[in-house]
């Protein structure tokens, strides 16, 4: 394993969850609705605890060149939960804004699985490894329940405005 490669995916993958906080935030700022806001602070506060995360493990490798052992806590089902939410996805269905957010976070998750995950593949630092698998399912679990969302509201939609070509 190079430190240069391990330093060069630790700042890719802070820069990933930053650019996700930000637009989490921003989401959550436009948000009309209050579920939607909270939907999407959620998401935001993810994010926070994965920089913090990703910034110490960042500090403890620059220094000493390894990774740490690091808690790693069960994943909070509240974004799952508001998923679930019939209410919730009728009014980002209603929202331009909101509805096009959903869209472009996915992007954004799909990448940070992608990295987390090659990362852990390629590794052979169990610390090292053990943090990337744990993002992968994290971001993986935002990734699903974004396109649980997309894919209702697209329907909402689509049944709102006759839209079925059969």
């Amino acid at each position: 394993m190079s430190t240069e490669k391990s330093l060069e995916i630790l700042k890719s993958a802070l820069l990933l969850e930053l650019r996700g906080k930000a637009f989490y935030t921003k989401a959550a700022d436009s948000a009309d609705d209050p579920e939607v806001k909270e939907f999407f602070v959620k998401l935001a506060d993810d994010e926070t605890s994965h920089i913090q995360m990703l910034s110490d493990q960042y500090r403890s490798f620059k220094a000493e060149g390894t990774f740490t052992t690091f808690e790693q806590d069960v994943h909070d089902e509240s974004v799952a939960t508001a998923v679930l939410s019939d209410k919730l996805k009728k009014r980002i269905a209603g929202a331009g804004f909101e509805s096009a957010a959903i869209s472009a976070a996915m992007g954004m998750e799909e990448r940070a699985v992608n990295l987390y995950s090659q990362r852990a593949a390629e590794t052979s630092d169990p610390e090292e490894k053990a943090l990337y698998d744990w993002l992968a399912k994290w971001e993986t679990q935002h990734l699903e329940s974004l396109a649980k969302i997309e894919r209702e509201v697209t329907e909402t939609i689509w049944n709102d405005n006759n839209f079925w070509p059969f």
